[in-house]
C-alpha cells in the first residue's frame, strides 16, 4: 500500500472513532497543561494512528499533539488526532484529523479529513491536490482543487481564527490593516480555512500561533493546489511558529502587513 493510500484508510478509522463520540457526545474532558482542551477521543484516535503506523510503516518516526515523538527517521508522520477539540467539545462540526508524512522537510502526503463537515481532503507531492466526499457519503469521484486567480488585496477574502493570538503574538494594529484592505473577512478558524484557499473560496487564511501538527497536513493541500505556504516571516513550510497560505498571487503583500 503506497503512502496515500495508507493515509487515506488511516483517516477512515480516525473518523470511525471520531463520529461516533461526536455526535453522542459520549466523550470526556480534561485540561492540559497549556490550558488547552482534550477528549479522551482525542487519545483514542491517536493511539489507533500511532499503533497503525508502527505495524505498517515500522521504519518511520512518528510525532502526535498528544503522545509526542517517537523514532528519529528522517521519514516521519505528523498527526493531530483532532485539530479543532473545542469545536468538537461544544458540537460544531468544524473539526478534522490531520495526517502527513514528511520525508526531511519535504512533504510527501497530507490528508484533512472532516466527518462532521462530510469533507476530506488530500494530497501527494507532484500529483495534486484533492476533495472528495467523507466516504461515509459516498466518496465520490475526487475533484481536482485549484486556488484561486484574485490579484489585488481590494478583491480578497481573508480567514483567521481569532484576534486574541494577534494581541499576544504578533501585532494586532497591523493584522487589522490587513482586514481593512480585503473585501471579506470571516473567521472560519483552524484547518478549514486553509482548505478554502486550496478550493479557490478563501485568498488569505493566516494564524499567529500554531504547531507544526496544526500545519503538517494543510501545506501540501495549499501547494499541489498552487498555492503558498509560508510562516509570517516568510520562510517556506509548516516549521514555524504560525502561518500564512494565499493564492500565491497575494503572498508577498500579505507579508507585508503581518
Amino acid at each position: 500500500m503506497d503512502d496515500l493510500a495508507l493515509a487515506l484508510r488511516l483517516a477512515d478509522e480516525a473518523d470511525a472513532i471520531s463520529l461516533p463520540r461526536f455526535q453522542s457526545h459520549d466523550f470526556h474532558v480534561s485540561t492540559k497543561p497549556d490550558l488547552t482542551p482534550v477528549t479522551d477521543a482525542d487519545q483514542a484516535v491517536e493511539q489507533m494512528l500511532r499503533k497503525a503506523i508502527g505495524d505498517e510503516r515500522r521504519e518511520d518516526a512518528f510525532y502526535g499533539e498528544e503522545f509526542g515523538s517517537h523514532g528519529q527517521a528522517s521519514r516521519r508522520w505528523i498527526v493531530d488526532p483532532i485539530d479543532g477539540t473545542k469545536n468538537f467539545v461544544r458540537g460544531v462540526p468544524v473539526y478534522a484529523t490531520l495526517i502527513a508524512l514528511y520525508d526531511g522537510a519535504q512533504p510527501l502526503v497530507g490528508v484533512v479529513s472532516a466527518p462532521a463537515l462530510g469533507m476530506r481532503w488530500y494530497a501527494a507531492a507532484g500529483s495534486g491536490a484533492f476533495r472528495i466526499l467523507a466516504p461515509r457519503l459516498g466518496g465520490g469521484e475526487p475533484q481536482r482543487l485549484r486556488v484561486s486567480t484574485v490579484r489585488t488585496l481590494g478583491d480578497a477574502s481573508l480567514s483567521y481564527s481569532s484576534l486574541t493570538g494577534w494581541a499576544a503574538h504578533r501585532d494586532r494594529e497591523r493584522f487589522i490593516a490587513l482586514t481593512d484592505q480585503v473585501w471579506r473577512t470571516r473567521a472560519y478558524g483552524d484547518f478549514w480555512s486553509y482548505m478554502m484557499v486550496a478550493e479557490g473560496s478563501v485568498d488569505i487564511a493566516c494564524e499567529p500561533e500554531l504547531e507544526l501538527y496544526d500545519m503538517a497536513a494543510l501545506a501540501p493541500i495549499i501547494t499541489e493546489a498552487g498555492g503558498s505556504f509560508t510562516d509570517l516571516d516568510g520562510q517556506p513550510g509548516p516549521f514555524g511558529a504560525n502561518g500564512l497560505a494565499t493564492n500565491g498571487r497575494l503572498h508577498m503583500e500579505v507579508l507585508t502587513y503581518v
